[in-house]
């Protein structure tokens, strides 16, 4: 029996794929279970469908993710974040991804997860840093990050 998977089983087959698959394993587990649908016409035209909205969707994904890199990378945006120093210039505690993520939002307006700043250790020292933030799996950008005293 041909059928649509309508989500990803483990060795079957991926969201999306025609396949072939014995009748029984078709309307006992897959079809019952919501994990597939038979390959008639109206399915398969229902996928195709379902798929241009989602290619659509990720263009639209990935032209935001352009935009806000050239937001980001632009001179004028600086995250400042105010911090207490000893006289060598390091700081008394650190700046993690947190603070970055949050002072983006208070001065930019931009909300970008924490976890998607890719700092290997928090900063410990004033001046400026370059941050990467991968926005997309295709964009990363380089966001500017300028610790001072404060």
């Amino acid at each position: 029996m041909q059928v649509v998977f309508l989500e990803d089983v483990k060795g079957r087959g991926k969201k999306g794929e025609v396949k072939n698959v014995p009748d029984g394993y078709a309307n006992n587990f897959l079809i019952k279970n919501k994990k597939a649908e038979p390959a008639t016409g109206k399915n398969l035209g229902a996928v195709k469908g379902r798929q241009k909205a989602e290619e659509k969707q990720a263009a639209a994904e990935l032209a935001a993710a352009k935009d806000l890199k050239a937001m980001l990378e632009d001179d004028k945006t600086v995250v400042t974040i105010p911090g207490k120093a000893g006289t060598d210039g390091r700081l008394f505690g650190a700046v993690s991804t947190k603070q970055i993520a949050a002072e983006l939002e208070k001065q930019y307006k931009v909300k970008i997860d924490k976890r998607k700043l890719l700092l290997n250790q928090p900063i410990h020292a004033m001046g400026f840093t370059s941050v990467p933030v991968k926005l997309h799996k295709e964009v990363q950008a380089e966001l500017r990050v300028h610790v001072k005293e404060g």
